[in-house]
């Protein structure tokens, strides 16, 4: 969890691979939620400064000392524009975003304004959609499993490193909060669902913006939702190069 994973690192690392692989397959299956890495992956990322360790130790210790609003008030100053597009309470993105202003010497907005970049191979974006009350109880029944299965225990076995921005994450958080005796274990899985149920609907909301993907219902048939994507997939092969879906 000390290492820091950028999206930019991310398509360094992923573009390769995708198209190593389709030297030997037909296409490619690439599932993820996370805007941002799926971006990166499809139409590329600005040039990202390196941080220095010096100042991301700066930027920790202020997050540390004073919290989350002297971050948000000082990306405010330095890149109001992307002040007004980051989800706020999300301490990751702003502090990256703070990061890269302090850096680069620039707002972080003005970095992330470059033409697509042209990828190797054809893209088709599916997006599944479920009712709401149904994607909610699948939400609610994941975490059930997943606290069966031993967050409790990984969580514990992360405490001692539960400053690290990685770690301030749904799942890990409210488990910290439990363990620091603010509330009951039922209260902190609760606060799980309902922050993983909070995190999807803005995901949706993010999605709903990209023109690109194409939208399948899952509430009818499953048979027909596999044979749209077989459509969609082997449309985008017909383009006459090989395909990432």
């Amino acid at each position: 969890p000390e290492d820091y994973y950028s999206a930019s690192q991310f398509e360094e690392d992923a573009v390769p691979l995708i198209e190593n692989l389709l030297q030997t397959h037909s296409f490619v299956v690439m599932s993820g939620g996370s805007m941002m890495y799926i971006d990166a992956v499809c139409q590329g990322i600005d040039e990202i400064p390196t941080i220095d360790e010096k100042l991301r130790k700066e930027i920790h210790d202020l997050y540390l000392k004073e919290g989350l609003d002297a971050i948000r008030s000082r990306l405010k100053i330095l890149d109001p524009v992307f002040y007004n597009q980051v989800d706020l309470k999300n301490p990751k993105r702003v502090i990256h975003a703070l990061e890269v202003c302090l850096m680069a010497g620039r707002p972080y907005s003005s970095l992330r304004t470059n033409p697509r970049k042209e990828r190797n191979f054809n893209i088709v974006k599916i997006g599944f959609m479920r009712p709401r009350e149904e994607l909610y109880e699948r939400i609610n029944r994941r975490v059930d499993q997943m606290i069966e299965d031993g967050l409790v225990k990984e969580a514990w076995e992360l405490y001692p490193k539960r400053h690290l921005n990685s770690l301030n994450t749904v799942g890990y958080k409210e488990l910290f909060d439990y363990f620091d005796g603010n509330c009951t274990l039922d209260f902190a899985i609760g606060k799980i669902k309902q922050h993983s149920r909070n995190y999807a609907r803005k995901q949706m909301t993010w999605f709903k913006r990209d023109k690109e993907i194409n939208w399948i219902d899952l509430s009818n048939n499953k048979l027909d939702a596999v044979e749209k994507s077989i459509h969609l997939i082997s449309q985008c092969n017909r383009m006459g190069k090989k395909t990432d879906g």
